[in-house]
C-alpha cells in the first residue's frame, strides 16, 4: 500500500486511489490520506457510550431518542444521536432536554454496568498495544508505534480492525482519530461521529487549525473564550499570529499552551496506566441533606457497593476516604489509614461514619462518597480483632450475607439502613 492508495474500513481490502467505492464489497467507507502509513498515535472514543449500551441491552430503544440522566435537579449525562438531532446535548438540564425532545425515553444511569463494558473495551485496546492511556470510561489514547510486525499491518488498519471487533463483540461503535500527537488525535476523533475514522496529518495541521475557533483547544472554556475574545482572538489563526512570549505575558502558563497547540505542537507521550489506585462509590442527591438520618443509610449502601467490588477482584484498601460536596459545590475529602487493609463493608462504614459525624454541623451536602485507596492483595486483609470481639462477629455475619447474596442475588438479604436508603431515591455510582 502506498500513500496514494487506501483501504476499505468494512472489509479492510486495499483500494486504488481513484476508486469511489470498495472494489471488493462496494462500501463507500474508504480511508485515504497521504500520511496514512506514517501515523501511529490514536484517540478512540465510544459513540454516545451510555446511550449505546442501553440500546444494545434493550432493542426496543434502537430507533428511539434516548437520554441517559434523570433526577429532579438532574442533567443529561449523555444522549443518543437521534436525541441530538432534536437539540439535546450532554450536561443540559433535564427539563430543557425534554422540552427540546418530549418523545425521548429517559433512562437512569447504570454506572457500574457502564464501567464493566468500558473495562471490556479497555482490555481489547491493550491487546493492540501496552501504551494505552485512558481518559475516561469510554475513551483513551493509544500509541501503536512498533506494532506493525505484531499485527502484520500498519496502525491504521489495526485500528480499523479493532473498531469492527468492538462492534461485533461488544455491540457498540467507536470513532477513531489518527494523528501525529494527542491533541490532534482527539480533535480528529470528533470529526465524523458515529463510526468515524479521521486523520489529521502533520503537513496539514497548521492550515487546518487556522480555520478553527479557539474553543477547539483543550482548556478554553466559556470564561477563557470571553477573555480571548476581549483581546480580539476568536480564531486559532489569531493565536498563530501572536508571539509565544506575548501570549505568556497575557495569559501565563496557559499562553504557552495556546501558542503551541495553535500550531499543532503537542509533545506529551501516551502514558499507560496500571491497575486502579482506588475504588469508591459516590452519590449526588436530588435534595441537599444534612442530617444523620439521611446521610448514614446512604453511606452504608455505598460501603457495601465498594466492598462488593473489592471482594470480586480479590483486593483490599488500607486507607478509607470520605468525600463530601456542600450545597455551594465545595468539596471536602477526609481519610483514615487503617493498621491493615480491608474489604469489609462494616469496617469501611464504621470508619467512614466516624469521619462523617465530624462534618455534620448543619452543613447541607449535595454529594456523599466513600472509598478505599492504597490497594493491595486481599491475602492480609481483615485479620481477626483480638480486642474487639464484636468486630470479628460482624465480619463473620457479613461473609455469611455475602454467601447468601451470591446464591440468591444481591438483594436477598439487606441491612435495615440500606433498605431505608431506597426510599430516598439515591443513586449509587461505583468508580475506580
Amino acid at each position: 500500500m502506498d500513500g496514494e492508495s487506501g483501504f476499505c474500513r468494512d472489509c479492510l481490502t486495499e483500494q486504488a486511489h481513484k476508486a469511489a467505492r470498495c472494489t471488493s464489497c462496494g462500501s463507500p467507507r474508504l480511508l485515504r490520506h497521504p500520511e496514512l502509513l506514517d501515523l501511529s498515535l490514536a484517540h478512540i472514543d465510544c459513540d454516545s457510550f451510555y446511550a449505546s449500551v442501553e440500546k444494545r441491552d434493550n432493542p426496543d430503544l434502537v430507533d428511539k431518542p434516548v437520554i441517559v440522566g434523570g433526577g429532579q435537579r438532574g442533567v443529561v449525562s449523555t444522549c443518543c444521536y437521534i436525541a441530538r438531532i432534536n437539540g439535546v446535548r450532554s450536561a443540559m438540564p433535564m427539563f430543557k432536554a425534554l422540552e427540546a425532545c418530549p418523545q425521548a425515553v429517559v433512562v437512569k444511569p447504570r454506572m457500574a454496568h457502564y464501567s464493566e463494558v468500558g473495562g471490556q473495551i479497555r482490555e481489547m485496546m491493550r491487546s493492540l498495544t501496552p501504551a494505552v492511556e485512558p481518559l475516561s470510561i469510554d475513551e483513551a489514547f493509544l500509541d501503536l508505534s512498533g506494532t506493525e510486525k505484531l499485527h502484520n499491518s500498519p496502525p491504521a488498519i489495526t485500528l480499523a480492525r479493532f473498531a469492527k471487533r468492538v462492534e461485533a463483540e461488544i455491540g457498540i461503535s467507536v470513532s477513531v482519530g489518527l494523528a501525529p500527537n494527542k491533541f490532534l488525535a482527539k480533535v480528529a476523533s470528533d470529526f465524523e461521529k458515529p463510526r468515524g475514522f479521521s486523520i489529521i496529518g502533520a503537513a496539514e495541521a497548521y492550515e487546518f487549525l487556522a480555520t478553527q475557533p479557539v474553543s477547539l483547544i483543550w482548556g478554553v472554556g466559556k470564561a477563557m473564550q470571553a477573555k480571548l475574545h476581549g483581546d480580539n482572538i476568536r480564531m486559532i489563526c489569531d493565536l498563530q499570529k501572536r508571539e509565544e512570549a506575548d501570549l505568556i505575558r497575557a495569559y501565563g502558563s496557559m499562553g504557552m499552551r495556546l501558542s503551541r497547540l495553535s500550531k499543532g505542537q503537542d509533545f506529551r507521550r501516551v502514558e499507560s496506566r496500571g491497575a486502579a489506585k482506588s475504588v469508591s462509590s459516590e452519590t449526588t442527591f436530588n435534595t441537599d441533606y444534612f442530617s444523620p438520618e439521611d446521610l448514614v443509610p446512604i453511606l452504608r449502601a455505598q460501603a457495601e457497593r465498594v466492598s462488593e467490588r473489592l471482594k470480586k477482584k480479590h483486593i483490599a484498601g488500607q486507607t478509607v476516604v470520605l468525600k463530601l460536596k456542600t450545597a455551594d459545590f465545595k468539596t471536602r475529602t477526609r481519610n483514615t489509614t487503617l493498621p491493615d487493609p480491608t474489604q469489609l463493608a462494616d469496617r469501611m462504614f464504621r470508619v467512614g461514619r466516624a469521619m462523617l459525624e465530624k462534618e455534620m454541623d448543619g452543613t447541607r451536602f449535595r454529594l456523599l462518597g466513600i472509598g478505599v485507596s492504597d490497594l493491595q492483595s486481599d491475602e492480609t486483609a481483615d485479620p481477626g480483632d483480638l480486642i474487639d470481639e464484636d468486630a470479628t462477629k460482624r465480619a463473620a455475619v457479613e461473609r455469611a450475607m455475602d454467601s447468601v447474596r451470591h446464591k440468591f442475588g444481591g438483594e436477598a438479604v439487606e441491612f435495615g439502613l440500606t433498605f431505608g436508603r431506597k426510599k430516598r431515591g439515591a443513586q449509587i455510582e461505583v468508580k475506580e
